[in-house]
């Protein structure tokens, strides 16, 4: 799904930037230029990145 429509950006390059280190919105857009335009992305953004780093945290069930 796109969170950033104007620079196309998905929730999918958004957990792979997290995969790739970032862990915040500022360090995605490091990597990505998510919320750089109009900005009504960020808060969907910032939910993608948090969530993606809870469900890592997570320990996996035996």
């Amino acid at each position: 799904m796109y969170i950033c429509v104007c620079q196309a950006i998905s929730d999918r390059q958004i957990r792979e930037a997290v995969d790739q280190g970032a862990g915040s919105l500022f360090e995605v857009q490091m990597r990505l230029p998510v919320a750089a335009c109009c900005g009504r992305c960020e808060e969907s953004a910032r939910e993608v990145i948090e969530s993606h780093i809870e469900s890592a945290n997570r320990p996996v069930a035996a």
